[in-house]
């Protein structure tokens, strides 16, 4: 576990004089079924009515909501979250205590930690969302939403950077993961658990976690490739990745940061032209550095120039290694920092 991990056991009572704003994006939380012959659920509610579905609200803090997106979380692209990191800094110019976020729950652990290293403030950036939409018997979306209120609003949630708020549960951005397809506990954090939980609208910390670095892009952010090692995996892919436009690659390797030996001299050619960042398919854990010296091991692959993702998941590294691309053209500069957030992460 992170050594800037420390235990704390408090809890937070409503305040009903801080102001939280809540942006919605559209997803589960905010779709309903549609008049044609589909019988699927699309996005069409606005943030003020999801605001009125959540009765009590207005005993945790003064809330105010705006519209952003009404897109499924599929459709969400790094520019989108650039606009919302926007937003979110412009609502805390404005003296909110507080930001929520309620978006489609498909990615949420990656756009969560993308505005974790977009957005530099004390102050709580929540993110949640609904696994069960309207109109469904036991739809989470409006105690999901005052859970995250409840938590935006609350001194503790201050200094920790970006929260993920399902379930009662408060999970930190940088690793929580979405575990299950269409359960209601589908969200968990498999490296270190939940930061705290909220219980009769009163915000339960056990957990701190330190804030990362900005990795505020300048310009377009990068397209990186994500490549799961499987069985029998020669490396033909990453050769291709150079024509197809690609400026980083993350690989998930076996266990500990490990490949089949036939990929080491593709990925050799790779990383003389492009940063390749070294993560675990498992999800969990601390990519090795020093146990293994077998061809395509830990030791021979970090030897050879590519960067550990460390406590990073595969998901988690693409979004550092792509906005950090997109911060600086120096390629030495663009690792820095690569491993600064690695080092935050713990």
């Amino acid at each position: 576990m992170s050594s800037n991990i420390a235990a704390i056991d408090s809890a937070t009572n409503p305040d009903s004089t801080r102001r939280v704003i809540i942006f919605s994006l559209g997803g589960t939380i905010a779709s309903l079924p549609t008049e044609d012959t589909s019988g699927g659920v699309v996005p069409s509610i606005e943030a003020s009515d999801l605001v009125r579905s959540v009765p009590g609200l207005e005993s945790l803090a003064r809330v105010e909501s705006r519209t952003l997106r009404q897109m499924s979380s599929a459709n969400i692209s790094f520019a989108d979250l650039v606009e919302v990191a926007d937003a979110i800094h412009g609502a805390f110019a404005s003296g909110v205590d507080g930001v929520v976020v309620t978006q489609g729950t498909d990615n949420i652990e990656e756009t969560s930690f993308a505005i974790d290293l977009l957005v530099r403030d004390e102050r709580p950036v929540v993110i949640t969302g609904a696994m069960r939409n309207p109109s469904l018997v036991g739809a989470d979306g409006p105690a999901n939403i005052r859970a995250a209120v409840a938590v935006a609003a609350s001194p503790r949630a201050r200094g920790m950077g970006t929260l993920v708020v399902m379930n009662d549960e408060v999970h930190a951005a940088r690793f929580v993961r979405k575990t299950h397809l269409s359960s209601l506990s589908a969200f968990s954090s498999p490296q270190t658990g939940p930061l705290g939980v909220v219980v009769e609208g009163r915000v339960h910390v056990y957990t701190r976690v330190e804030p990362l670095i900005s990795a505020r892009p300048d310009g377009a952010v990068a397209p990186v490739a994500l490549l799961r090692c499987a069985l029998g995996d020669d490396g033909r892919i990453v050769s291709a990745l150079p024509g197809l436009g690609y400026r980083g690659l993350v690989l998930e390797g076996f266990g500990g940061g490990h490949v089949p030996e036939a990929m080491v001299a593709p990925l050799v050619e790779l990383v003389a032209v492009m940063p390749v960042v070294l993560a675990s398919r498992t999800g969990a854990g601390v990519v090795l550095e020093s146990t293994y010296g077998f061809a395509g091991s830990e030791i021979d692959l970090l030897t050879r120039g590519l960067l550990s993702a460390g406590a990073l998941d595969g998901l988690k590294a693409r979004v550092a290694l792509a906005l950090v691309l997109a911060s600086t053209k120096n390629r030495a500069e663009t690792e820095a920092r690569f491993r600064a957030i690695v080092q935050a992460v713990g």
